[in-house]
């Protein structure tokens, strides 16, 4: 299977002139073996580096891809922060033109984050359907402890050899499936705000994300067999889903409260006190869970006129209070021009039927659960290391983390 990103470029319908810079995505099983030829064939020449972490450098059925040097980092402990992009571009030799990512998400930010810094290009080798942010134009990082969006670049190409995939361990590709399933409320808090405010909307980005859901949907079920279409066809969705939002710009068509209640469990701020090692994946699943919860209830309400109220967003004492020093003034900062501000509780009350039919797109949270059992996935708070006692918590503060709009921050207008 192969994505010919490239003749995604150019105008849309939406108005908008969309840029491409992946030009194509191959999903195989053996495709690895075949490194030097789509190179050649995409003209990506230069002295190579290669960047592993232990495990993927060992990963089962692996061909490593020619590289004039390679990078492996221990595994333990790692992520995409300050100290991973550090190490390789210290560890970087001079001459290197050309990077090539081989692993699951942690590699992958950390090598486009590098590619960015050094103005070279890079290549993707997923050897886990884990994430959809292989084809991202940007690195999701952890800065100074705090989980932010940082400069990277996509990949020119991206080869994923299905044969590695299929082998990686299970909990990597349910939490792939569980980071595809938070679509389904990314993409209504994003219609959300656009029926609330107007905030552009691409119907042709929208279609790409649901049918990367759709994809992944459909197969799903098959994922804890290793199925070798199944894992074919998730990592089609996942990267799919990255593809939609390289044309964005952003991430808007993929991120919504469902990740927002993941990142904050990332960040772990002072009064949450939680250490999950729980994969973003499977944060994501368990917050788009808990999400679909809230924007079905909140959907029960048919008139809101008498509960709408101004927008307040927390006070710097409260988020003081709650994020401790490391981490309010890098919130304050992300906060500092409100998504929220300009919308009304007239605003609100008029675009209130227009919001419960699109929540009425969204899986129940019933649904949801009943699939992640059938699939042996992660499912509650208490699954990804978090007391239930928390959840109050999260919902209350989790907005806070990105300024984007959301169902869930615009909750904060309803005395409910």
């Amino acid at each position: 299977m192969r994505i010919d990103s490239k003749k995604l470029n150019g105008p849309c319908s939406c108005g908008r002139d969309h840029t491409m810079n992946t030009r194509a995505a191959v999903i195989e099983p053996g495709v690895l073996a075949d490194f030097e030829r789509y190179l050649s064939e995409y003209g990506l020449s230069g002295t190579r580096c290669a960047v592993y972490d232990e495990n993927t450098y060992h990963a089962k059925n692996l061909v490593r891809p020619r590289a004039g040097q390679e990078i492996v980092l221990n595994p333990e402990h790692l992520h995409a922060d300050e100290a991973a992009t550090g190490e390789v571009l210290r560890r970087l030799d001079a001459d290197v033109k050309l990077l090539v990512a081989v692993g699951s998400g942690t590699i992958h930010d950390t090598t486009r984050y590098c590619a960015h810094k050094l103005g070279i290009p890079f290549v993707a080798c997923p050897t886990a359907a884990s994430v959809d942010g292989f084809c991202s134009t940007v690195s999701a990082m952890t800065w100074g402890g705090y989980k932010k969006t940082m400069p990277g670049v996509a990949p020119e190409l991206v080869l994923a050899d299905v044969d590695v995939i299929k082998e990686a361990p299970l909990y990597l590709a349910l939490a792939g499936v569980g980071d595809i399933l938070g679509k389904y409320t990314a993409l209504a808090d994003w219609k959300i705000a656009h029926a609330l405010t107007g905030e552009f909307f691409c119907p042709t980005i929208e279609g790409m994300t649901r049918d990367a859901v759709r994809a992944v949907y459909e197969c799903c079920e098959q994922v804890p067999k290793r199925d070798p279409k199944a894992m074919e066809q998730l990592t089609y969705g996942l990267l799919l889903s990255g593809l939609a939002m390289q044309l964005m710009g952003n991430s808007r068509p993929a991120s919504g409260s469902e990740h927002h209640i993941s990142h904050l469990i990332e960040m772990q701020p002072e009064k949450l006190a939680v250490r999950s090692s729980a994969l973003h994946g499977e944060k994501v699943g368990v917050g788009t869970a808990i999400a679909s919860g809230v924007y079905h209830r909140l959907a029960e309400l048919t008139d809101i006129s008498a509960l709408v109220k101004p927008y307040v967003f927390p006070g710097e004492d409260e988020l003081f209070e709650f994020y401790g020093s490391r981490l309010v003034p890098a919130v304050l900062e992300e906060n500092k021009n409100n998504c929220m501000d300009g919308v009304t509780p007239e605003m609100l009350s008029k675009a209130w039927p227009k919001i419960r039919e699109i929540i009425s797109e969204i899986p129940t949270q019933g649904e949801l659960l009943t699939l992640y059992e059938r699939l042996g996935a992660k499912k509650s708070l208490s699954d990804i290391e978090v007391p239930e006692d928390r959840l109050e918590l999260l919902l209350t503060y989790s907005p806070t983390v990105r300024n984007r709009m959301t169902l869930m921050r615009i909750k904060r207008m309803l005395t409910v």
